[in-house]
């Protein structure tokens, strides 16, 4: 049977799971209490120090699980050639994330690259690359550029990824553009798929609006019931070709994630085990 498992991107933000008075610090372990898996989002705008990924590790339940954002000078976000020497990066990062690897609590590596990374021979070869350099690891790819599911090169795409052994990330996202996907709920790696809600904020999706910062307005979004119940025979149906199935919620900007993830887990009756236990709330 398949296990299902529900979290949000990122546990700083999440306002409504905090008591007053919560440090900083303690904040995961109290999100640890309420979901069993995270995205790591801080790893994308930096190589963090190992010791990070140990107090994490500490932090939470033997079966908690992270997924990890890779950082932006390996998926192309930083323009130009800012790190010529591109193996000691991915060298680097997978030395930071070893705390993780050894306690088992890495789900995955998330590889999400830009909206302008279009479906070429060059980038296809880019991912190739990366997917090589990170080859001992869970890997899993999100395209934001639509040419990857346009109709003459879906099919091709999702094989390519099932060759590279690479998990294929379903998103739910405004449709607005070249610099968004279509929802595509295909399984290319039967261990793991990865979903991951964005939002359907179409306004702000591409022009958050002058003196405005992009993350606030993008991603605020609360998901109605009847949007999530559109999801619920889809997950239903990825659950029966994945092992595993890890749906994250990334409509952070107006506190929405933790509620509609804990609203989408009573839909699809989910009910998750292993959470550190809610007095934590209390340190």
């Amino acid at each position: 049977m398949s296990t299902i498992q529900i979290g949000v991107c990122g546990w700083g933000d999440q306002h409504e799971l905090y008591k007053q008075g919560v440090k900083n610090r303690d904040k995961l372990s109290v999100y640890a209490s309420h979901f069993p898996i995270v995205e790591v989002d801080s790893s994308f705008y930096a190589i963090l120090p190992q010791r990070n990924y140990e107090a994490w590790v500490r932090d939470t339940p033997d079966r908690f699980g992270f997924i990890v954002k890779a950082y932006q000078a390996m998926t192309g976000h930083q323009r130009g050639d800012a790190h010529a020497d591109r193996r000691a990066l991915f060298r680097q990062f997978a030395e930071s994330i070893q705390p993780l690897v050894e306690a088992g609590k890495l789900k995955t590596l998330l590889f999400q690259y830009p909206p302008w990374f279009a479906c070429t021979r060059e980038n296809v070869q880019y991912v190739q690359a990366c997917r090589q350099a990170l080859s001992g690891y869970p890997f899993a790819v999100e395209f934001r550029h639509r040419s990857w599911f346009d109709d003459k090169y879906r099919e091709r795409t999702l094989d390519f990824l099932r060759q590279l052994e690479a998990t294929h990330v379903v998103c739910d996202e405004p449709q607005v553009g070249d610099g968004c996907v279509p929802i595509v709920t295909a399984v290319a790696q039967t261990t793991l798929s990865l979903v991951r809600f964005h939002g359907r904020n179409r306004a702000g999706w591409r022009d958050p609006g002058e003196g405005q910062n992009w993350r606030d307005v993008r991603y605020l979004y609360r998901y109605s019931e009847e949007e999530l119940a559109e999801w619920v025979p889809r997950i239903r149906q990825i659950a029966k070709e994945a092992d595993e199935v890890c749906i994250l919620f990334n409509n952070n900007s107006g506190g929405d994630a933790a509620a509609n993830a804990k609203q989408f887990s009573d839909m699809l009756g989910v009910r998750p085990s292993g959470l550190n236990p809610q007095q934590m709330e209390l340190f």
